[in-house]
């Protein structure tokens, strides 16, 4: 047997500092297996990424193309709302997706809808939130807007739901309270979630502008979480503590998120940004 080496090509891109390698696998199946991907998210030897995203032929006919998430861990994700935008700008810099242009892209959680406001402004249709326990998952005896969980001997209230991946909210007062950098990943691994979950931790600033910071499984804290703030507002508005319309702000920056409110979609609009393109040696063994 005999090492051999393939380059990988690839760009990167990231939706408000949430950072993505993207892979074009219209022709070829994911070329990468778990411990490939994990050098490739190394950030001191490899490239370094919150999320890959491939870039796949639909299975859905009601698509035009599909998209699948792995984490830097080399964990599977439902679903990315930065990553969703990068897939856009993505096509349409191939050509692909043309502006004012909606189309369905199909992604492992289901079909969403996006539309090219501009070269790299993007706006999606996230689907219906998801409260129904089981499907998120959640343990817990009713659906409720809040639960209290204990956590290392604090109780802290939560919601808890699924924007095409698990989202567990926690309202806190200060954002820059010590508190939550211990909350956030202990929440993550809480046994009432038993897939683990993403925890966004949220400061209301007034009934149209929320801060917020991300824990996410498999990736940790992050710049910015389209999931995350599409969950925060609907926690949020479900208690009735904001409005239809709210800015989520994020360390990376600010997303738009409208929600009218029980079955209907929620809507995410922002930004979607190219670093690089680049080549990664991959290496492989054949005969």
């Amino acid at each position: 047997m005999l090492n051999t080496q393939s380059v990988l090509r690839f760009s990167k891109m990231h939706g408000l500092g949430n950072d993505f390698v993207m892979l074009d696998c219209r022709e070829r199946l994911m070329p990468l297996d778990t411990m490939q991907l994990r050098a490739l998210s190394n950030r001191r030897t490899g490239v370094g990424f919150d999320q890959l995203l491939s870039i796949e032929p639909a299975r859905d006919p009601a698509c035009a193309f599909a998209y699948g998430i792995w984490n830097a861990d080399g964990s599977l994700v439902g679903q990315c709302g930065n990553g969703v935008r990068c897939v856009a700008a993505w096509l349409h810099r191939a050509g692909l997706l043309a502006l004012d242009t909606t189309v369905r892209l199909q992604s492992p959680s289901g079909p969403v809808s996006v539309r090219l406001l501009g070269p790299t402004e993007v706006t999606v249709d996230m689907g219906e939130p998801v409260f129904d326990l089981p499907r998120i998952p959640f343990l817990a005896d009713a659906v409720a807007p809040l639960y209290t969980v204990d956590v290392g001997g604090e109780e802290v209230q939560i919601s808890a739901l699924s924007m095409g991946n698990t989202q567990g909210v926690l309202s806190v007062d200060d954002l820059d309270d010590p508190r939550v950098a211990r909350l956030g990943p202990l929440l993550t691994m809480h046994p009432r979630f038993p897939e683990q979950a993403n925890i966004a931790v949220v400061q209301k600033l007034d009934r149209s502008h929320v801060r917020m910071h991300e824990h996410e499984r498999g990736a940790g804290w992050t710049q910015a979480c389209g999931s995350g703030a599409c969950a925060t507002v609907v926690a949020l508005r479900q208690r009735g503590e904001v409005d239809a319309e709210v800015e989520v702000r994020m360390p990376g920056g600010a997303l738009r998120i409208s929600w009218p409110g029980v079955g209907e979609p929620v809507w995410m609009t922002g930004p979607a940004a190219f670093v690089f393109e680049g080549e990664w040696p991959i290496p492989e063994r054949a005969l």
